[in-house]
């Protein structure tokens, strides 16, 4: 088997499995509880930072567990913009609570289509993905995962992407994006509701370059969600100020539910 290793563990989340599980058992048991979602979005900062807004849409998957059986997770393509829409070769992820297999069928379907291409690189030492995925073993078990970093692509390509995954409700989907960077807490807080506002509104046309690092996948999922009659709901919108830094130059995060 081909393994993914973790590239950002010990620097984001804990290194160690029971510090780990004890971290995001705390953000879930912190947040609210309510009725499972198709779809959640997400931040992926580290955890000290955005983990307990995280928390607020995993506690939407928890219900969920059981049932859901397959995630879809799409997140930006950091270090890789050109990498269109990237899949990796691996045959599963690893974290420090185990491995995670990958939907390889689903993956070869999409690469076979020409929707999506292999690239390893775009995945080496992502942590957009890769943070979210011990949320997933803690809140939903032993799933199968597609993760797919985003790179610059047009956002209805991403929402065909989406289409082609959506299943029923054994497949969760998952966005991982950050919203505003380094602005002030006070610009920043304007700059995310307005932000929210739009995502709750289901506009994706509302969102700018500036808005979201994920702002392509998140354009994506509101395509597809309108076509598939989803309403979103806004579960949590903080700064890093908010949780464990300073006001001065902060990044903001939400945390939304789609059912």
């Amino acid at each position: 088997m081909r393994i993914r290793e973790p590239a950002v563990a010990g620097l984001f989340y804990p290194a160690d499995p029971s510090e780990l599980r004890s971290s995001i058992q705390t953000y879930l048991s912190d947040a609210t509880a309510g009725p499972p979602a198709k779809a959640v979005v997400a931040p992926h900062a580290g955890y000290v930072y955005s983990g307990p807004i995280a928390g607020s849409a995993y506690a939407r998957v928890l219900p969920a567990r059981g049932r859901v059986t397959c995630v879809v997770l799409l997140g930006p393509a950091h270090r890789t913009p050109d990498a269109g829409i990237a899949a990796s070769s691996a045959d599963a992820f690893a974290t420090p609570l185990g491995q995670l297999r990958v939907d390889t069928v689903a993956r070869d379907a999409l690469v076979d289509a020409g929707l999506v291409a292999i690239r390893d690189d775009a995945h080496a030492e992502e942590h957009s993905l890769e943070v979210h995925l011990p949320f997933l073993q803690v809140s939903l078990g032993d799933v199968v995962v597609l993760p797919l970093a985003v790179g610059q692509v047009s956002a209805s390509r991403v929402g065909e992407v989406v289409d082609r995954v959506w299943g029923g409700e054994e497949t969760l989907i998952v966005v991982s994006t950050d919203l505003s960077h380094y602005h002030d807490h006070a610009t920043a807080s304007e700059l995310d509701r307005r932000t929210a506002e739009a995502v709750v509104a289901g506009r994706p046309d509302r969102l700018g370059r500036y808005d979201a690092c994920g702002l392509l996948p998140l354009q994506g999922l509101l395509l597809a969600a309108e076509r598939h009659g989803l309403g979103v709901e806004l579960l949590d919108l903080r700064t890093s100020a908010d949780t464990a830094g300073g006001p001065d130059r902060v990044v903001g995060y939400g945390a939304f539910a789609l059912a």
